[in-house]
């Protein structure tokens, strides 16, 4: 997650307000879905690949980002970790995590016998950022901030199961303190491009290569699916080369050259879309951050455009959105033109968002900050992507998408 959200408040804090009267009955009823299934795929693992069920984190852990069912050390605890392209390190709470959600499951190490401490000397801790070593002799620990939060960890080494597969000594972050609230309750899996990340650290297991489908931020059903190396991966799917940005890179950067609102191609710059590793310019493919955000001029062209097409009075901004409507709205589509001749075309569940109460229909984007590192960037975020298969061929360098429904 690459923006707080805390400009979205208004429209997160009613959209995500969960209905159940009984949170835990509710908590249970999802993990068991989970289990289900983790029991109906894990099958496929024996063959070469891993699939993963996604669910949206809105209902059960009230949060933007996406969710999967992992399990850590010997004999393994279950947690639900959040997805993010664009971190590495995985960091879960640990007892006694000072800030930490006191209501939410948490890892205890001194329950496994396969759990360990990374030493300040070893190689792990040399990758992590703003690690806080004496010695050389001491355990490593490392401080991050991750949107509004900001938090400390001790690097730690376990067992982490995904579906049927066990990665032994895998390296994490134990959460030792919290400070704020954005950080996910029960930890975070890095799908980034680091060393530290779950991709990286599974290289010889999985080749670098993972695609996702995300299910409508809406769902309450584990119907989404984490496929993880290149077996059972769509063979006919449209691919953008994946490019490298040397000083960020973790981010998984792509060549966009356009946008379009219905057929017309908007008069956006060049320089909107312009990869540029100096200034960090350019577009990444996110599924940490939950909306669309795109540089000013770009923003602006897709903003006007759209407003010129549906023709309905403007209500007031709510939120961060500038673009909403007191009443039901047909969007045109919008469609994000890649290099490599390809393009992806978004249905209206992936353009409009709706108030709790129904009453406010906004365009769901925004503009990039307006300072800052990420005032260059533009960002296709998570509900731009629902609903499609989105490939990371690391190896290949290339990055793909294709329609496909998964939601239940």
């Amino acid at each position: 997650m690459w923006f707080p959200l805390s400009f979205l408040i208004i429209v997160i804090t009613s959209s995500f307000t969960s209905t159940s009267s009984t949170p835990h009955s509710y908590a249970d009823i999802l993990l068991s879905q989970s289990l289900r299934g983790k029991s109906r795929l894990s099958s496929r693992a024996t063959m070469g690949r891993s699939f993963v069920p996604i669910a949206p984190g809105r209902q059960l852990l009230q949060i933007t980002n996406y969710i999967i069912r992992a399990q850590i050390g010997t004999p393994p605890q279950s947690l639900l970790l959040a997805i993010d392209t664009s971190n590495d390190a995985a960091w879960i709470p640990c007892s006694a995590c000072a800030g930490c959600p006191s209501n939410n499951p948490f890892f205890s190490p001194s329950k496994s016998t396969s759990f360990r401490t990374v030493s300040c000397g070893s190689f792990q801790c040399l990758q992590v950022l703003n690690p806080m070593c004496p010695t050389a002799q001491t355990s490593c620990a490392f401080n991050m901030t991750y949107g509004s939060s900001s938090f400390q960890a001790g690097l730690v080494q376990d067992s982490f199961t995904l579906a049927s597969d066990v990665v032994t000594s895998y390296t994490f972050g134990c959460l030792q303190q919290v400070t704020g609230k954005s950080v996910p309750p029960q930890g975070l899996l890095g799908l980034g491009r680091g060393p530290l990340s779950f991709l990286s650290q599974t290289k010889a297991l999985y080749g670098s290569v993972f695609s996702y489908c995300l299910p409508s931020f809406r769902s309450v059903n584990f119907t989404g699916t984490l496929r993880l190396g290149p077996k059972g991966q769509p063979q006919k799917i449209k691919t953008t080369p994946l490019l490298t940005n040397p000083r960020r890179p973790s981010l998984y950067y792509v060549n966009m050259v356009g946008i379009r609102v219905g057929s017309h191609v908007l008069p956006i710059p060049a320089s909107s879309f312009t990869f540029d590793p100096n200034t960090g310019g350019g577009t990444i493919i996110d599924a940490g951050t939950m909306f669309t955000m795109l540089v000013g001029p770009a923003y602006t062209a897709v903003r006007d455009e759209f407003r010129r097409r549906v023709r309905v009075p403007i209500a007031s901004p709510l939120g961060g959105f500038d673009t909403c409507y007191n009443t039901t709205i047909t969007a045109p589509t919008i469609s994000f033109m890649f290099g490599g001749g390809i393009t992806v075309t978004l249905p209206q569940e992936n353009i409009l968002i709706h108030s709790s109460f129904g009453s406010i229909t906004c365009l769901a984007m925004a503009a990039s900050p307006a300072t800052g590192v990420n005032s260059v960037l533009n960002v296709i975020a998570s509900m731009q992507q629902q609903n499609h298969r989105v490939l990371f061929d690391i190896p290949n360098s290339l990055v793909g998408f294709a329609r496909e429904p998964c939601t239940a």
